[in-house]
């Protein structure tokens, strides 16, 4: 590494530790300007706009889709005018991360993107890539989430975003770095995606094989009867045709007392978040301690074997469901959780969770699932007392269940393997572009970057 790299400055902040000597240091605000431009209240409501918000910039900085409208029917906070060259910075929901940098100008409508974001324009002394990847340290990440106000909703203010100190390099290495950091994040993030699209293979496997499961069992050809209900389809002329309901003795929801914002300790109360059955084994680890100033409602602490389903999430986890396996006392069932209770003679509870965690009962919730929001949903009681199942026999339920989870059993290793490899490849891309826009790599000299 050349000496003038060797030679650093130490600045000894959690987000800027040290830089090189030869590298300048502003506030953002010195060297970036904030919010150049909107749309007044006076704006033709026919005028057609490209909208970008928080929810469509991608873990990359990438804007997924501009979504067309008129400027009359778009969101009260679509105002801002970005331009190329720009980045977006979320100053809502900053625990998202969504930080997008705007390489083109939009071929057709009007861009422009919500007062949630700030847009950050670079001045002379910063190339525009340049600030984008700085933006996206893990330092300067962390600080803008550090420095936001708010638990459920943290934000942070346009100006304090350009408090936050900027490592300004000579230009011409800032067009390096840029060029540096596009060929090799380019590189991982083609593995990410050919590792992104085997797992979503492999899940669309597992939903498969579930869903034949508990619409035709496990026999090689069962003898098919047309259940008269689209979603099921033909089904084992054995099998009963039925609404949910009359296979459940009762279904109940929570209590959502106001909680202390930590996980409880082995030898207190806690109640669960609807995040417990997010995944595809119960986690008991998702919950918040009961203060001790309040008394546990003891008929919603969670026991063994019981069916817990999320009646509120995002439309793609509304209706997740779970089943306790052995689990610590004191963990009670939160408003946001059903448990649902089912008749043991005629319906095996692993069946009922295997059975709601398939295409043919997510399709019908996710059908009636009410709520204005892209964000949260909602599914009433009677939502899952009419959902139409089919069900075989007790002991063959249970013969289909054994079998479905020694299927499940490789494909969620091979799964957690992908997982773990593509949180190596996301660590990896953080702490590179972290390591460039710092000085840490001196990439003047690098091979294989574009000149």
């Amino acid at each position: 590494m050349n000496a003038d790299y060797l030679a650093r400055r130490e600045f000894g902040l959690p987000y800027l530790r040290s830089a090189p000597r030869h590298w300048d240091v502003f506030r953002l605000k010195f060297v970036a300007t904030t919010n150049d431009a909107a749309l007044g209240e006076d704006t033709d409501p026919d005028l057609e706009i490209a909208y970008i918000d928080i929810g469509n910039v991608d873990g990359r900085g990438q804007v997924l889709e501009e979504e067309r409208m008129s400027f009359g029917v778009a969101p009260s906070r679509a105002r801002r005018l970005p331009t190329s060259g720009d980045t977006l910075v979320s100053t809502v929901r900053t625990y998202l991360k969504a930080i997008a940098y705007l390489d083109t100008e939009p071929d057709g409508p009007l861009r422009v993107c919500s007062t949630g974001f700030a847009v950050l324009r670079p001045g002379a002394r910063l190339f525009p890539k340049y600030l984008f990847y700085y933006l996206r340290s893990t330092g300067v990440v962390d600080e803008i989430c550090a420095r936001s106000t708010g638990v459920s909703y943290p934000a942070i203010n346009a100006s304090e975003i350009g408090n936050i100190l900027a490592l300004v390099p000579p230009f011409d290495e800032q067009v390096r770095i840029s060029a540096f950091l596009d060929e090799r994040t380019a590189a991982i993030d083609e593995l990410i995606g050919a590792k992104t699209r085997l797992l979503e293979a492999l899940n669309r496997k597992r939903r498969a094989v579930i869903g034949r499961a508990v619409t035709r069992g496990v026999a090689q050809e069962p003898d098919l009867l047309e259940s008269g209900i689209r979603c099921l389809g033909r089904v084992p002329n054995h099998w009963q045709v039925q609404r949910l309901k009359f296979a459940l003795r009762r279904i109940e929801q929570g209590w959502s007392p106001q909680c202390e914002n930590r996980a409880p300790e082995d030898d207190e109360w806690g109640v669960l978040k609807v995040g417990c059955v997010n995944g595809w084994a119960f986690d008991p680890t998702e919950a918040k301690a009961l203060p001790a100033s309040l008394e546990p409602v003891a008929e919603y602490e969670v026991r063994e074997g019981d069916v817990l389903m999320s009646r509120a999430n995002t439309r793609e986890l509304v209706g997740s469901a779970g089943i306790v396996p052995e689990v610590r006392g004191r963990l009670l069932l939160c408003d946001k959780l059903y448990r649902l209770s089912p008749d043991p003679v005629i319906l095996d509870a692993a069946f009922l969770t295997l059975y709601l965690r398939s295409t043919v009962a997510r399709d019908q919730m996710e059908a009636d699932a009410t709520g204005t929001s892209g964000s949260m949903q909602n599914i009433g009681q009677d939502t899952v007392k009419n959902l139409m199942v089919a069900l075989p026999p007790i002991d063959e339920q249970r013969a289909i269940v054994h079998r479905v989870r020694a299927h499940l059993l490789g494909a969620f290793a091979a799964e957690s393997a992908l997982g773990q490899q593509l949180d190596v490849l996301r660590r990896r891309r953080h702490a590179l572009i972290t390591d460039a826009v710092t000085g840490r790599i001196d990439v003047r000299s690098s091979v294989g970057v574009s000149q």
